[in-house]
Parts: C-alpha cells; sequence; structure tokens
C-alpha cells in the first residue's frame, strides 16, 4: 500500500497524498490491466473522481500537497482530495510525459530509495530524468494549488457548415497544462461510436485545434472534450452536444464516453445549470442500458440525492419518476441489477407499488440484506405495525454482526417523534460503538424523519461532541447530526452565526463544509422550480 509495501515511504506528512493516491491509482492500473475488471477506469471516472469534484467545490478545499504541521490537519486531509484527486493527478502525469516515461521513472524512483523514505520532488526528479521533461511547473500548477479547471471546445463555421476555428478553453482560477484528447462520435446502426479523436496539450485560457478546421459541422453529432478521461477537469459541452446526450445518453456504446456524459450531467445539475428533475429523468431512461454496475449504483444515488436535495419538493412529493424507474431495475432479471435498484429503491419516499415490492422481498427474498433494506423501508414508512417484533424475527433468520447492525438501523429509521428524540440523544451520549453509530445515524436520516428531527439544537451539543469524543466518532457524529435536511435561509443563517464563534480548526471545517452542501441545495431547489 505504501509504496508498493512500505518499499519506498513518504518523508513526512505534507506527502501524505502521494502515499494514498498512488495506491489509488495503482489499484485501478493493475484492476484494468491485469484482471478480468477491465473497466475500472470507468468505475475510477464515476465513483473517485465525483468524490474529489465534490470536496474540489467546498469553501474547504485544499492544495494536493499542503500543509502538515498538526495531527488535526493530517487527519482530515484523508479525502477525497488526498485520495481521489492525487490519483487523478497521476494519471494525467502518466498521460502528460507518456506511459512508459512515466513507469521507467518510478522504476528508477524505487531502485534510488528501496527500504527508505522519498518526496515528491525525489519522484518528480526521476521522471524528469526518464521523459526528459522539465516538470517544475507542472508541479506548481497541480500540486500547489486548489480547485478544478473547465474545459470545453469551441467552433466556429461557415454558411455552408464547414468549421473554420477550433479550440480548447479553459476556465478556472489557476490556468493548467493539460495532456487530453477530444472525441469525435456519431450514431450509427443504433449506436454512438467514436469516429475520430484527438489528443494534445492544453495550455492557458485558449488552445487552437487545428486537426478540425475543414470538416463538416453535419458530420460530428457529438463532442467529447476529455476523452479517456486523461485530465482532471469538469466538461463542459456545447449546445448541439449537450442535447444529443440527452437524447442518447443510452446509446454510447463505450462505457467510458458514457460514464463521462454521467458525470458531466451530474455535475451541471450540481451546478444547478441543469434541473434535478431533468437529471432524475436523464437517470431513469439511460440506467437500463447502463453496462457497469458501479457506475449504476452511482448514478442511482445521485439521482435519489437529487430527488431528496435538489428538486422543488412540491414537485418530488408528486413525482413517481424515479421510484417507478428502480421499481423496474428491482424486477430485473439480472441479479446484480436487481439489488442495486432495490437498495436505492429501499432508500427514497415509497409508493403503493414500491411499498408492495418491499413487503414481498421481506417476506421471501433469500437475501437477508435485502430484506434488512426493505424493513428499513417499510418501517421508515410507517408500513410495519410492529417494527421491534418484524426486527426480532430478522434476527432469526439472521443471526450475523451484520443482521444486528441492520436491526439498528431499522429500528431508528421509525420516524415518530419519540423514536428519533430517543436515537438523537443516544448518539449524543457518544457510548456506542463505531459501527453501532453509523447504523443509527442512517437510520436516523431515512424518509419521513425530517419533521421529528431537530434543527437549532445541533448548534447546542457541536462542541460538546467534538470535544467529548475521539476524532474521527466526533467528526462522523457532528457530521450525521448537521441538520442537512433544514434546506432554508433560516437554517443556513443558523450555521453562520455558530461559525462566528471561536472553534476548533476540525469542528469548524467540518460545519462550513455541511453548510456549504446545504446552501448549494437551497440554490439547486430554486433552479429546478423555476
Amino acid at each position: 500500500h505504501m509504496w508498493f509495501g512500505d518499499l519506498v515511504t513518504m518523508q513526512w506528512w505534507d506527502d501524505l497524498w502521494l502515499n494514498e493516491s498512488f495506491a489509488t491509482w495503482s489499484a485501478a492500473i493493475s484492476q484494468a490491466e491485469e484482471t478480468e475488471y477491465d473497466t475500472a477506469w470507468v468505475t475510477f471516472a464515476n465513483v473517485e473522481k465525483s468524490w474529489a469534484y465534490q470536496q474540489d467545490q467546498l469553501p474547504t478545499t485544499h492544495p494536493i500537497s499542503t500543509d502538515a504541521s498538526d495531527i488535526e490537519t493530517v487527519e482530515q486531509n484523508f479525502d477525497g482530495i488526498t485520495y481521489a484527486k492525487g490519483a487523478s493527478v497521476l494519471k494525467q502525469l502518466q498521460a502528460y510525459v507518456g506511459r512508459e516515461n512515466f513507469l521507467a521513472g518510478v522504476r528508477r524512483h524505487f531502485a534510488a530509495h528501496a527500504w527508505g523514505n522519498a518526496t515528491f520532488d525525489d519522484l518528480l526528479g526521476h521522471l524528469e530524468q526518464a521523459s526528459g521533461r522539465d516538470l517544475s511547473f507542472w508541479a506548481q500548477q497541480w500540486l500547489k494549488t486548489s480547485g478544478i479547471n473547465t474545459l470545453s471546445v469551441a467552433l466556429n463555421a461557415d454558411e455552408s457548415g464547414t468549421i473554420t476555428h477550433a479550440y480548447f478553453s479553459q476556465h478556472g482560477d489557476t490556468l493548467r497544462t493539460h495532456r487530453v484528447a477530444v472525441g469525435l462520435y456519431n450514431l450509427q446502426d443504433g449506436q454512438v461510436v467514436r469516429t475520430d479523436r484527438i489528443e494534445m496539450d492544453v495550455d492557458g485560457s485558449s488552445t487552437e485545434i487545428p486537426e478540425l478546421i475543414g470538416r463538416q459541422l453535419a458530420d460530428i453529432d457529438f463532442l467529447l472534450p476529455n476523452d479517456d478521461d486523461l485530465t482532471y477537469c469538469l466538461i463542459e459541452l456545447d449546445a448541439g452536444s449537450l442535447q444529443f446526450l440527452l437524447d442518447n445518453i443510452d446509446k454510447f456504446a463505450d462505457p467510458m464516453a458514457r460514464t463521462l456524459c454521467w458525470s458531466t450531467a451530474w455535475e451541471m445539475t450540481r451546478a444547478g445549470t441543469m434541473r434535478a428533475r431533468d437529471f432524475i429523468q436523464l437517470v431513469a431512461r439511460g440506467m437500463q442500458a447502463e453496462t457497469e454496475p458501479a457506475v449504476l449504483e452511482r448514478i442511482v444515488l445521485q439521482a435519489s440525492s437529487a430527488l431528496k436535495n435538489y428538486t422543488d419538493p412540491r414537485w418530488a412529493a408528486q413525482s413517481t419518476l424515479l421510484a417507478d424507474a428502480l421499481l423496474d431495475g428491482a424486477r430485473s432479471s439480472d441479479a446484480q441489477r436487481s439489488i442495486i435498484c432495490t437498495q436505492a429503491l429501499a432508500k427514497i419516499r415509497l409508493h403503493d407499488s414500491a411499498r408492495d415490492y418491499l413487503r414481498g422481498v421481506l417476506e421471501s427474498s433469500e437475501d437477508a440484506g435485502l430484506r434488512w433494506s426493505a424493513l428499513a423501508a417499510l418501517a421508515a414508512d410507517g408500513a410495519i405495525e410492529d417494527v421491534p417484533a418484524a426486527a426480532d424475527a430478522q434476527l432469526e433468520r439472521d443471526n450475523s454482526a451484520t443482521g444486528y447492525y441492520s436491526s439498528l438501523r431499522a429500528r431508528a429509521a421509525v420516524a415518530t417523534a419519540e423514536n428519533k428524540r430517543a436515537v438523537w440523544e443516544e448518539i449524543v451520549a457518544g457510548n456506542l460503538t463505531n459501527r453501532e453509530l453509523t447504523s443509527k445515524l442512517e437510520g436516523l436520516l431515512y424518509p419521513h424523519g425530517d419533521a421529528f428531527l431537530p434543527t437549532a439544537e445541533f448548534f447546542d451539543i457541536a462542541e460538546k461532541v467534538w470535544a467529548s469524543q475521539s476524532s474521527e466518532v466526533a467528526l462522523t457524529t457532528v457530521t450525521g447530526l448537521f441538520p442537512s435536511w433544514d434546506i432554508t435561509r433560516k437554517g443556513l443563517d443558523r450555521a453562520d452565526a455558530f461559525l462566528q464563534k471561536d472553534l476548533p480548526g476540525g469542528l469548524r471545517r467540518t460545519v462550513t463544509e455541511q453548510r456549504d452542501r446545504v446552501a448549494r441545495a437551497l440554490r439547486n431547489r430554486q433552479v429546478d422550480a423555476g
């Protein structure tokens, strides 16, 4: 894990990112090239990078290589920047210097520092020797600054539709050098396939693409910046390509191109440039064609989050769009698809058909995990009269550690004022084991419970919780109890008032991040309602 089993270890915690990033990068490339899981980079693009993008858009983002002056800072930097952004940047570095040069430089590094400690500067020196490229500016751009660039392709054409000007456009607080590809895709025989690919270096705010000049706009259905996911960036599609994506998401033959489309749509939803209900509709239409289980799991989770946090509550209360799509997937003959969709269905508000389906799962499924998911969903929905008795009955069938923690989740999901108060106080008291804590927190936040959860009270107990519990438990507790369900201006004002206090750095960072997520949800609800 630490450079292949402690062969070479970081010299100090400011290179923590390299330890975790290198492990993340090498895990993906090893799976993709040496195992049956040859679409590991597709999963990486949709799962790990989504984590990085979210973290990097928070007000608490930080450079990949950052301060490590105290233990609290180090502990909180085990995050999406350290793991996923760092791994993405290593993938970009490989593309920039060339695969063989990158691997040769890593081999030199291991040989020179075997059984010892090293820094990123040491690695950079070996990569420069192997590739012949000066990488000092690259390290400054990518490692010492924070934030994400947005890349797009802009085209100008004459009256005949011939492209006369084509260029990459780059936006962001820090403009970086990217090794990137643009893919040209067309709909052929019912499938969207790549018909050409142009790889190049992008530098500054605008970079010409001479290979596109002279082509006909009509011969290109879809342009994909960052084709093959070489660099770490957000993608902005031209208007024609965006409409093509919305109409044809289910026809993309290549799973990497398709997952980049999913990622782009989700980031647009988070940014408020796509309505949340439109993203849900996109997922509902395209999810049945998704072939990658990890991507399917991610997009239905994103759609569920959009429904809960980003849609106009009046629309969300009436729409059965996502529930219908998940129910259809849950009934699939594909076992893996059925499991993913059943688990997602069990986390959203139910309608009659979903309720009946989950009752059937609870009664007759041979899968204990699905039975527990169904029980928690039905308990939250008020569809089971005696939840403790139902949980005890399931424990007789599944008397395992997993079963026990699942029973805690189901009991905590019961949406009554008395139950939610008891669970809240038990969590605040701080006497639960780690797994008991996470199970009860999950159940506490199930659908239908929002009306019974405290809002202002969190700000009265947060400092005490932070001071009285170990750092990881305090982080889990404060994150889970923050009133993320209170998506109102008044809720943001309460958070702002709390942040005016003299707080420990870790607590301030956690509350700042949660406050930002609520602010994004409030903005996106307004977009969706509009």
